[in-house]
């Protein structure tokens, strides 16, 4: 059967066979009391978002659903937004339930009921729990978990408010390509959600038919048994699609996480650039004195300052547990490499330290490092398979190195500079490379960080445009 798709885009043929697939397993061609549920395992940039855009549109255009409950890390929720304004071709209202005051959301979600089209929330997943009262009072008729290795951990308070959710919720789906991070006890919670009747509801009944237990107390898991009945159970609502899989795939797709700064760091961020608007105001405006200026907001989001004596203060943890999250899906799940380019060396040195405390071998290139010692640096992440990650200051690892060990590179700062980061895309983009290359910026909200994104993208020439706009630069962004 055709099903056209109601997106504003051709979508590729991997999208098609995901719609096609979570549209039948869904049951939305059904009665109106038809139950169903699937697993999209499309692996980071195939288009998870956007499939999930179209099966919406598809049951909203088929009468089947008129509130839809999205539940996702605090890092997506924008992206949604986004992808919906750029691909959903049908009426829709979204609101993302977020705010520092929970009183705030909730009048969020209650001002749903009264707009018109598919009434979409979305909400993180820590406030699932905090909200459960609302949201059942919402009543989805279709809950979407995007990312869900989230809720791997059954015991957990958001996995249990998501689990009782959707035993109300009559179409459930989830997204990933990582389901399994540690072992295959992650299935367990995630297929909860989405069907108890698949692998049942008691956890350790499920232990019991997938592991073979011993150690302290018979706790701890000797082997697995019985994998080939987990993944056909598993599968029977699973589509799954991997890059290398997806032919049609763009050779580079660019994505965004967001994150949100702490209140100490939001605090300080708002008080250096009202500083910095009040001494440029009354001061000489040069070039070299805004991208000053500019730096240090840089520095902020990124979860650094630096104290009058010179010391250098961690004060927010949002880009490095955003980058932890990314290693746990490319390199510990996916098995893959990756590469980090950042501008500032304090983040270089608080990631050094994340990879010390995931024991993850890392190669490095920064300015200190000699230059005869960069090749050897490159040599072994390219050649030695216990090497997964390389850590590169983008001003000086930008160019003449080759890293197409991995497809995918993080950003997590940048500068003005486009030639630094059109450099930094080719070092994974370039002859020897065999798959889609991905690149995720990591992006501090409301800060310089989508300034300078902005910049990039339009490849705007700052150095025409800093003095006489110098104050676009210290506006609210966003």
């Amino acid at each position: 059967m055709t099903r056209k798709l109601p997106i504003k885009v051709k979508p590729y043929d991997h999208q098609i066979k995901a719609f096609n697939f979570a549209i039948k397993k869904l049951k939305l061609d059904c009665g109106e009391d038809a139950i169903g549920s699937c697993a999209l395992l499309m692996d980071m940039g195939l288009g998870k978002s956007l499939t999930s855009i179209a099966v919406i549109g598809y049951a909203f255009q088929h009468k089947r659903i008129n509130k839809v409950l999205i539940i996702c890390p605090t890092s997506i929720i924008n992206v949604w937004i986004t992808e919906f304004k750029k691909f959903a071709d049908y009426d829709y209202t979204i609101e993302a339930l977020t705010g520092a005051l929970m009183s705030k959301r909730k009048d969020k979600l209650r001002s749903l009921y009264h707009k018109n089209g598919v009434k979409i929330a979305v909400v993180n997943y820590e406030a699932t729990w905090r909200m459960e009262q609302e949201l059942n009072i919402f009543k989805p008729d279709m809950i979407i978990c995007d990312e869900s290795q989230k809720i791997k951990n059954h015991s957990a308070a958001q996995s249990k408010t998501i689990h009782r959710l959707g035993l109300k919720t009559r179409h459930k789906m989830i997204l990933t390509g990582t389901p399994i991070q540690n072992n295959a006890l992650d299935v367990f919670s995630q297929w909860k959600f989405l069907d108890p009747g698949i692998f049942g509801v008691s956890f350790y009944a499920f232990r019991n038919r997938y592991c073979m237990m011993g150690g302290y107390y018979n706790h701890q898991i000797l082997n697995f048994k019985n994998m080939d009945e987990l993944t056909e159970k598993a599968h029977s609502i699973s589509y799954r699609v991997t890059k290398e899989e997806a032919l049609d795939l763009p050779e580079q797709i660019f994505l965004n996480r967001y994150v949100t700064l702490e209140s100490t760091a939001r605090s300080t961020y708002e008080s250096v650039v009202k500083q910095s608007y009040v001494e440029l105001s009354s001061g000489e405006i040069t070039a070299t004195n805004v991208l000053t200026k500019l730096m240090r907001l840089s520095q902020i989001a990124g979860g650094h300052v630096t104290d009058d004596n010179g010391n250098i203060q961690i004060i927010s943890k949002a880009k490095i547990n955003e980058l932890k999250d990314i290693i746990e899906d490319v390199i510990i799940s996916s098995r893959k490499k990756l590469v980090v380019f950042a501008r500032f060396i304090p983040e270089i040195e608080s990631i050094k330290r994340l990879a010390d405390e995931m024991q993850i071998q890392y190669s490095i290139i920064t300015g200190s490092v000699e230059m005869d010692l960069r090749g050897d640096a490159v040599d072994k992440f390219q050649t030695d398979e216990n090497i997964k990650l390389f850590i590169a200051q983008i001003q000086t690892a930008g160019l003449g190195i080759t890293l197409t060990a991995a497809d995918t590179a993080v950003f997590y700062s940048l500068d003005f500079n486009y030639a630094n980061y059109s450099q930094a895309i080719a070092r994974i983009h370039r002859i020897g490379q065999k798959n889609s290359c991905t690149y995720i910026n990591i992006i501090a909200e409301d800060t310089i960080d989508t300034k300078i994104l902005n910049a990039l993208e339009t490849k705007e020439n700052i150095a025409k445009t800093i003095v006489d706009d110098w104050k676009k630069y210290f506006r609210k962004e966003g």
